[in-house]
């Protein structure tokens, strides 16, 4: 789970920007409404300077009011794009620039970042791009913006191979990492780090999870190739359909009815290894947005006494809507894992699912703002809330009971570290065995690495309390 919950020390700022970041909002001063540039250019200002996740500044209020429908979705391409190709593209601008922008220009900068990205990482016409872009600097009340946008894009269009050429040994460059995170990934995986940014920097597929309580995955499958959506299952998932290519969910068949969720393949493994059974007391920890809390009761009949917490009441939210959407019950409580009190907390559960914040690092390539909010000290940070939950947790388990561990990281102190040290100071604490054909054997437990077209990166580590 990323750590995006209220207060944390990674929450609404800049990796290596000293001080809070300035209050204004995402797209203060400029018209976003005027040209879709001007609102990605806003959009990635907004991570890159003042700490803001992607999610929330495409949220912001002078981002939604932009348009609808195509330049809604081109607004998040360009976004996106941006993000993920951010070293690549600063490095770009600073060998077509003479001299660097003042820091008073960050939103120019950020619009001609943008600018490049349509050159570099998009099928749009040059000419069309190039124009669109110089339109949103004329929003800028700035005489001279328009002109030196024009300028660096069109210097671009004829020297960009031999800037591309100077700039690609840098490390930062190629991998489009930043150089902390990618030396912790190569240290912790020396036979795999190069696939991982690869698989990291590439667009995520877009997996359902069909409802099996409505019917079954080959029957979807059929519902989609009616709608001409074509789909492949995922050998891995039972009910995982992968699709050829991103649809917005409006036209995915029975979607609002509830007939099938938006889950990738790694994250449905999650209720298959809990296993939980119909009538047992089940707390979903970290719950948040809810798709694991679903699937287990979908794959239990909807016959469980389950237990949604999570922290933050508006995401606690959409917990609700979604088990709502799905025909699903289940009781959800504002609280701390960390900190266990209140009714949720009187009594045990036979099994506890504990998806605890993380770095998030094995889901880069669905959220590419992670590499540049995140700082190599947060690390530790969250490796000391994960055991401090653990540690709460632990005696909300029945003897005898499970406990499923999991990750979105790709970090061993996160991942095996964690286990390893929770059953050093944990008695009563007992491995029991993944046997899975997918994955890589890490410690007490399972790592996924994410692969181009299949799942993110997971780790899973299934503990048992003795009797």
């Amino acid at each position: 789970m990323p750590a995006t919950w209220p207060g944390s020390p990674l929450a609404e700022r800049r990796p290596g920007r000293a001080g809070p970041p300035p209050p204004s909002p995402v797209g203060a001063g400029i018209d976003t409404g005027a040209n879709p540039r001007s609102a990605a250019a806003a959009v990635l200002e907004a991570v890159r300077h003042r700490g803001r996740s992607l999610t929330q500044a495409l949220g912001a209020p002078q981002v939604l009011a932009l348009a609808d429908g195509r330049d809604r979705a081109l607004v998040q391409e360009l976004a996106y794009g941006s993000l993920r190709l951010l070293p690549r593209l600063e490095a770009l601008a600073a060998g077509l620039m003479h001299r660097p922008l003042k820091p008073a220009d960050r939103d120019l900068e950020a619009l001609i970042l943008v600018g490049l990205y349509q050159l570099v990482g998009t099928r749009i016409p040059p000419h069309a791009a190039v124009a669109a872009t110089v339109a949103a600097a004329k929003s800028r009340k700035r005489p001279w913006a328009s002109g030196l946008v024009n300028a660096l894009l069109r210097r671009y269009e004829r020297e960009g191979a031999q800037i591309e050429a100077r700039i690609v040994a840098e490390p930062r460059v190629r991998w489009l990492f930043p150089d902390w995170l990618l030396q912790r990934i190569q240290a912790a995986w020396p036979d795999h780090w190069q696939g991982i940014c690869d698989a990291a920097n590439a667009h995520p597929p877009m997996t359902l999870r069909v409802n099996t309580l409505r019917g079954d995955r080959d029957a979807y499958a059929g519902l989609l190739a009616e709608a001409e959506i074509p789909c492949r299952p995922l050998p891995q998932a039972d009910a995982a359909l992968v699709l050829d290519t991103p649809v917005p969910t409006a036209r995915l068949p029975g979607f609002d009815a509830g007939l099938v969720s938006v889950q990738d393949a790694g994250a449905q493994l999650a209720a298959v290894l809990l296993d939980a059974r119909p009538g047992e007391r089940v707390l979903d920890a970290c719950a948040a947005p809810g798709g694991k809390a679903a699937h287990i009761l979908e794959r239990t009949g909807n016959a469980l006494d389950l237990t949604a917490i999570d922290l933050d009441p508006e995401r606690l939210a959409r917990v609700t809507q979604g088990l709502e959407r799905l025909g699903l019950a289940a009781r959800t409580c504002v609280g701390d894992a960390a900190r266990p009190q209140g009714d949720w907390a009187q009594g045990t559960y036979d099994r506890i699912l504990l998806d605890v914040p993380c770095s998030a690092t094995g889901v880069i390539r669905r959220h590419p703002d992670i590499k540049w909010l995140r700082r190599d000290t947060d690390i530790a940070q969250l490796a000391g809330l994960q055991g401090r939950i653990l540690d709460a947790a632990w005696p909300l388990l029945t003897p005898g009971g499970t406990l499923l561990y999991v990750t979105c990281s790709l970090l061993p102190e996160e991942n095996q570290d964690q286990i390893e040290a929770f059953l050093a100071r944990t008695p009563d604490a007992q491995t029991r065995t993944i046997a899975a054909d997918w994955g890589l054997a890490r410690g007490p437990g399972r790592q996924i690495l994410p692969e181009p077209g299949g799942m993110d990166g997971f780790y899973y580590a299934l503990l048992g309390r003795a009797p």
